[in-house]
């Protein structure tokens, strides 16, 4: 009998199925490992942008959690949309007991630029969850409200980096520039000091819904699987690369990567 790595994700939905769990899930699949979710919030979205929200009850929240802990035990965990206070604090006390790795999305404004999650919620994220993680990867926007700055160039970006380690304590970092200018460029900010660049050509297409979901999703399924930091950010910069040039241009606005082309390490 072959052994699967278990992979839990718990963020919100997708119905169009780009963003938030359906691509976790999908993203889990296509690494080769087990794939877990629980639902925070039921999200009206599709490629043109959030239709509604409805964060889920926290006592449904709790239920799933405890489903998943007491019976199947994940080798990495990965955190997505977190719209409430209440979410974050209970998902804190899982995550204190757990010794698996741990990613860090810190979703809060949606591909379309729709807002996600409220100020209260970024701040109980940066003081009970940041400290958490094994690795956080937010694209610009969000290191900079993490920052508190504007990042405008490469420099902005490794003083962010440092900086977003050392205020709020998490190990591993990754700013992901895709909204820059010129190549798509990732920076890794790693526990022992270094910092580690992983650049792609930019590819002119507006199909980018999920990609920060995606991303995070495949280091989550990599460090499942024991592998680095560093090989695990490498994988998801080629899987994300491959994802967005093959994209299956689907729906009105911006649609969602492809999950299943990339087939390397």
């Amino acid at each position: 009998m072959s052994k699967l790595q278990v992979a839990l994700t718990i963020s919100g939905t997708d119905p169009s199925g780009g963003a938030g769990i359906m691509a976790d899930l999908k993203s889990f699949q296509a690494r080769g490992v087990y794939g877990m979710a629980v639902a925070t919030s039921v999200v009206a979205q599709n490629t043109q942008g959030v239709q509604a929200i409805c964060n889920l009850d926290q006592m449904i929240l709790d239920e799933q959690l405890k489903s998943v802990f007491s019976d199947i035990k994940p080798d990495a965990i990965k955190t997505g949309m977190l719209a409430e206070v209440e979410t974050i604090e209970c998902l804190s006390q899982y995550l204190n007991t757990m010794s698996c790795p741990y990613v860090l999305d810190p979703v809060m404004v949606a591909t379309s630029g729709d807002r996600l999650i409220s100020q209260e919620a970024v701040e109980a994220l940066k003081e009970k969850l940041l400290p958490l993680a094994t690795i956080i990867t937010p694209n610009l926007p969000e290191a900079e409200v993490l920052f508190g700055q504007e990042l405008k160039d490469e420099d902005a970006i490794f003083k962010a980096g440092k900086s977003i380690q050392a205020k709020y304590g998490v190990k591993n970092v990754v700013i992901k520039g895709g909204h820059l200018q010129n190549e798509a460029k990732d920076f890794l900010f790693l526990e022992n000091g270094q910092v580690q660049t992983f650049t792609s050509e930019r590819i002119a297409t507006k199909h980018t819904h999920g990609t920060g979901c995606t991303y995070a999703a495949v280091i989550t399924a990599e460090l499942a699987k024991g592998r680095s930091v560093q090989e695990a950010v490498g994988t998801a910069k080629r899987f994300i690369t491959e994802a967005i040039r093959t994209a299956p241009e689907l729906g009105h606005g911006n649609g969602p990567v492809n999950h299943v082309t990339y087939k390397g390490d």
